[in-house]
């Protein structure tokens, strides 16, 4: 679920450098989803949904910037020059990079206290 918020898809897409400035991107509305502006961070992306760069917020300098690094996970197809990702399919646990090891039974132990 995490990984079909529209915040979070946005910065593995690349649009922009960090989840934080993702959030505020989003919140500020430079974000559209099938052509439709979205300025909620935790919009849930339906798969075959099609997230972009309005055109206004394409020259902004943490955008150029971000566009730069290339590698994006295998269930986004990312187009650089129109600033477009499409959503296409939903990522099992294998799917999704991680930084470091992920335990998901901790997690669950976490939060069920």
């Amino acid at each position: 679920i995490l990984e079909s918020r529209l915040d979070n898809l946005v910065y593995k897409a690349k649009f922009v450098p960090t989840i934080f400035a993702s959030r505020q991107f989003v919140n500020h509305g430079h974000v559209t989803v099938n052509g439709k502006k979205v300025n909620i961070p935790s919009y849930m992306v339906k798969v075959g949904d099609v997230i972009e760069v309005r055109e206004k917020s394409k020259q902004l300098p943490i955008v150029i910037a971000a566009v730069e690094s290339s590698e994006v996970p295998g269930y986004l197809e990312v187009d650089g020059k129109k600033l477009t990702a499409k959503y296409t399919f939903t990522p099992k646990l294998d799917d999704i990079p991680y930084g470091c090891v992920m335990e998901p039974n901790l997690v669950i132990e976490y939060y069920s206290r």
